[in-house]
């Protein structure tokens, strides 16, 4: 990168950095007084931005960086999600809890796209959503925002409220242990199933047993690894969604392999071979992760920036609707999955 393109785009790029930092030291602050991260850095980050986008515009010679921040920031935090999972952790589940897996995946995506259109949502909310709640949560929005070329205000929207109601779901999944008369095995399995972060599986699952903690976790990280498919899937089926927005041309020949698939999909499988082959340390894994996850949250401020928050607040309740209905559904179907899998 040249001097002076660095030049133009360092004031954009240390704003976003600013304000993660600050969503980073929110983040801390809310794990020692909760004793857990109910709102991680990412959500933090993206409010933040909103927020400070509300009250003051940010001038030209921040814009280049923000730019740079929300796209090319945001695509290498997807080569890196990669690392977060190998193929050989996922095959030790077995081939039926597999199938089944990606089945309730793959009607969660369905149905919750349906939902989202027939109260009203755009099409690129309504995928959006339907990754967030079927995949994972707020790293799938931002994995698929780029792929399907979603505006700051369609994410800040998908995140901000799925967010929330995500964490709704981590405070009252236990609840309904008794109720449902679970074993640790199929609480783990409904965990991993439905909750949207490997962290916030975590909070959900450790003060039920270790046994929870161990399967919600296996499971949960065979979502993430179907984030792949999903997203490579959208870059081939949402080209047209792409071509609107960057100015594409849509009737390029098919051996034009970019327009197809974006560079940092195949290097999201790149790092996932290399991952699974054991050419990555151990050692190494988590501060991929952590990098990932600052990119991300980076990504997300820059896009937060970029938001109006009056478009936010008239989405906010269709929105809301529409998570819910599909967390219910995602619910009865994963649930359903434990009876036909007969999970003990």
């Amino acid at each position: 990168m040249a001097i002076d393109q660095l030049h133009r785009l360092l004031p954009g790029i240390l704003l976003c950095a600013a304000i993660t930092g600050v969503a980073i030291l929110l983040q801390a602050v809310e794990a020692h007084v909760f004793a857990q991260v109910y709102l991680e850095a990412l959500v933090l980050a993206i409010l933040l931005g909103v927020i400070l986008r509300t009250i003051w515009t940010p001038g030209p010679r921040f814009i280049p960086g923000i730019a740079f921040s929300a796209k090319f920031l945001l695509e290498c935090a997807v080569v890196m999600l990669g690392a977060s999972v190998s193929v050989a952790t996922v095959l030790a589940l077995g081939s039926f809890l597999l199938v089944g897996i990606a089945s309730v995946v793959a009607i969660a995506l369905g149905i919750t796209f349906a939902i989202s259109r027939a109260i009203g949502l755009p099409v690129r909310m309504a995928i959006l959503i339907a990754c967030g709640n079927s995949i994972c949560g707020n790293s799938a929005i931002a994995a698929v925002a780029p792929v399907i070329a979603a505006d700051g205000d369609e994410i800040a929207a998908s995140i901000s409220f799925t967010a929330v109601l995500g964490v709704i779901v981590v405070l009252t999944l236990p609840l309904l242990v008794p109720v449902l008369h679970l074993s640790l095995t199929q609480y783990g399995v409904l965990a991993g199933l439905t909750v949207y972060a490997v962290p916030q599986v975590l909070a959900a699952t450790l003060p039920i047993g270790a046994l929870s903690n161990q399967v919600g976790t296996v499971v949960k990280l065979v979502r993430v690894l179907l984030l792949g498919p999903v997203v490579l899937g959208l870059s081939v089926l949402a080209r047209d969604l792409r071509t609107e927005r960057t100015g594409a041309h849509a009737n390029k020949s098919w051996l034009d392999w970019q327009e197809f698939v974006p560079w940092f999909i195949i290097g999201f499988f790149v790092v996932l071979i290399i991952r699974s082959l054991g050419l990555v340390p151990q050692v190494a894994l988590p501060p991929i992760t952590q990098i990932a996850a600052v990119l991300t949250s980076i990504a997300m401020a820059a896009l937060g920036l970029g938001v109006d928050i009056r478009v936010v607040a008239k989405s906010g309740l269709r929105v809301t609707l529409a998570v819910t209905a599909s967390l219910i559904v995602l619910g009865f179907i994963s649930y359903a999955l434990i009876h036909v899998a007969g999970i003990p």
